[in-house]
């Protein structure tokens, strides 16, 4: 996910009460619209620095929508699974994404001018290397079949994935058109990536709560009714602790 803003601090609260609860933590400083090579390559030099900092053998990865993505290649690419302890993906599109599906399907979309305005968008995020219309191709079902079959686990390192789905259009207004969109094609999800896609691997958790897609991340700090956004990494945090990563 995206962790330079300015306007709302990356992550919410979530980054402040791990820190105060003796996490070490560390930004990947990837791309909100970068493709996933991009990503990967930012994100190796982002970890290489904190080894190196650290003076520590492995890290920990936990990583949101498709910075899952961005992580599972990174690892794969660069063979890094001796450097990853664990990847905990959080609302991921394993599988794709239907409205990447919807964008990609239209004729419109693949022109110049809209091309020009999507690179100009992603340069208002700012990306360093923002590449929307890449990305949407990516993030196809069609392509992320290809992928999967080419980006599987490694074996030397622990993948969970988790996701949250939300109850109804109400638990999240500013993604209600895509909620519905995406519960007529896939059933349930959380404004943006269906439960579906986001099964991925041997651990899979659903948290039990209406959360929607950007809800997870606490952005905009909106406070979501009987859970604690913070709480949920903490749990994260503690459970591969405990598992010795």
């Amino acid at each position: 996910m995206r962790d330079k803003g300015k306007v709302f601090p990356p992550w919410g609260r979530i980054p402040a009460v791990l820190i105060k609860n003796g996490v070490d933590l560390f930004f990947g400083k990837t791309d909100a619209w970068g493709s996933i090579e991009s990503n990967a390559e930012m994100l190796k030099q982002t970890i290489d620095t904190i080894l190196d900092l650290t003076k520590k053998d492995k890290i920990n990865i936990i990583a949101h929508s498709k910075g899952g993505i961005d992580s599972r290649y990174f690892i794969m690419k660069y063979n890094y699974g001796n450097k990853v302890a664990s990847l905990t993906t959080i609302s991921t599109p394993h599988h794709g994404s239907e409205i990447a599906d919807l964008l990609y399907g239209k004729k419109r979309f693949h022109s110049i001018i809209i091309r020009i305005r999507l690179l100009l968008f992603g340069k208002l995020f700012g990306d360093a290397n923002p590449d929307i219309y890449k990305v949407s191709y990516q993030l196809t079902t069609q392509n992320m079949k290809i992928f999967n079959q080419d980006i599987t686990m490694d074996d030397k390192v622990y993948y969970q994935s988790i996701y949250t789905t939300m109850n109804d259009p109400s638990n999240d207004p500013a993604l209600s058109i895509s909620y519905n969109y995406i519960k007529r094609i896939s059933g349930e999800n959380d404004g943006l990536v269906s439960g579906y896609s986001a099964k991925w691997g041997n651990n899979i958790i659903k948290i039990d709560a209406a959360i929607s897609h950007e809800q997870i991340i606490d952005n905009n700090l909106i406070i979501v009714p009987a859970i604690n956004i913070p709480d949920i990494y903490l749990k994260i945090a503690d459970g591969l602790c405990k598992m010795g990563f």
